[in-house]
């Protein structure tokens, strides 16, 4: 489980882990369209009349359903199957078991084969109503096995005294750390501890995977509020990347100021780093694009989702997200059954794609068509 997802360090930072690249710009692939005002629903797409109005609890004729979900056309139904064969090995539930088995008799679909599957065998439940989409990454930071010059802050293994874990950020920093795994700076392992995971990168070239191995146990404190109330930053361009460059101008004590606001800290443990996308709560690895962190009280591990986010508040962003997903991860930020925070890679250019990520989230699950009903 990823203690805090990206979502901390978007959503929660703004208001408050596969190839190194961004998600692609609006394009047939991945469609997306400029922002509404409003959360409205989108017209079809297949030229086919929508669909009447209806009730949360109400499922969705299929296929005539998917015709009216905004955007499903022009998906990538060929990576959506295959991200949903991937985690198939992660379903319990016995409907689900059942399609997966199906889906293991197609060899190499093509796209209207694998959008013709998800019509065949599921339906489009909405959720109750609009909530909100952020996204997380794998960070990649230079790290050394001395202290020295900027790389000041210590990444520190799980505390062997309870007590000791219990302490607060500024209480932690401020203790020697002869047993550190590895040193970042300051900004850079504030990030690692929001995303609960990355990879470290030393002046060797060398590379370890830093694992989230525990917390505090204090609640996260978002640091952009706070940030925007003292004039620091302004609120259209409060992304995760203009935190991160606020901090590492003013390392030392005035952004460790305000660092020490969020009382949260993390512990790690280190790992080689097999250059392969990491494990999320689900047990399987995440496709970048297609896998997604929900509250675990309203979805299952391994459920498909269709995610239709619009409205972007932080400047750069992408306008539209509209793509089958796996909900394969948790976060402590993740609450609510219309939130999701959406994998989208590793890397600097994912990172600043992630910090990006704060939209107004229509969500719908897909639910076989052979499962009992809600």
């Amino acid at each position: 489980m990823r203690p805090c997802v990206w979502v901390c360090a978007t959503a929660a930072l703004t208001l408050a882990a596969c190839a190194t690249r961004s998600l692609a710009p609006p394009s047939p692939t991945h469609p997306r369209v400029p922002p509404a005002a409003t959360p409205e629903a989108s017209a079809p797409r297949l030229g086919l009349a929508p669909a009447p109005p209806r009730t949360p609890e109400q499922p969705l004729a299929t296929p005539q359903a998917f015709a009216a979900l905004p955007g499903w056309a022009a998906d990538d139904h060929v990576a959506a199957f295959g991200a949903f064969v991937a985690a198939c090995s992660v379903q319990r539930e016995p409907a689900l078991i059942r399609v997966c088995g199906r889906a293991q008799t197609l060899a190499d679909p093509d796209d209207a084969q694998a959008r013709r599957f998800f019509e065949t065998y599921f339906r489009p439940l909405p959720a109750s109503e609009p909530g909100l989409l952020t996204g997380y990454f794998t960070p990649i930071y230079q790290a050394r096995l001395q202290r020295g010059g900027d790389f000041t802050a210590a990444v520190r293994p799980r505390p062997a005294l309870a007590a000791t874990a219990r302490e607060d950020r500024a209480v932690i920093d401020g203790t020697p750390a002869p047993n550190a795994l590895a040193w970042l700076r300051p900004e850079d392992l504030f990030f690692l501890q929001i995303q609960g995971s990355g990879v470290l990168v030393f002046d060797d070239g060398t590379r370890w995977r830093a694992v989230y191995d525990g917390a505090n146990g204090a609640p996260f404190v978002a640091i952009a509020g706070p940030m925007l109330r003292r004039g620091l930053l302004e609120g259209g361009q409060a992304s995760a990347a203009a935190i991160h460059d606020w901090l590492a101008r003013h390392r030392g004590a005035e952004a460790a100021r305000i660092m020490d606001l969020d009382r949260r800290y993390v512990f790690f443990r280190l790992e080689p780093d097999d250059g392969q996308t990491p494990v999320g709560a689900a047990g399987v690895r995440l496709t970048p694009g297609r896998a997604a962190a929900v509250d675990p009280a309203f979805h299952g591990m391994g459920e498909l989702l269709w995610i239709d986010a619009e409205a972007p508040t932080l400047e750069g962003a992408f306008p539209r997200y509209q793509r089958l997903a796996m909900a394969l991860d948790t976060g402590i930020a993740i609450k609510g059954e219309s939130r999701a925070d959406l994998y989208v890679g590793e890397g600097p250019d994912a990172g600043t794609e992630a910090g990006r990520v704060r939209h107004i989230l229509r969500l719908y699950r897909l639910v076989p068509l052979d499962s009992a009903p809600p």
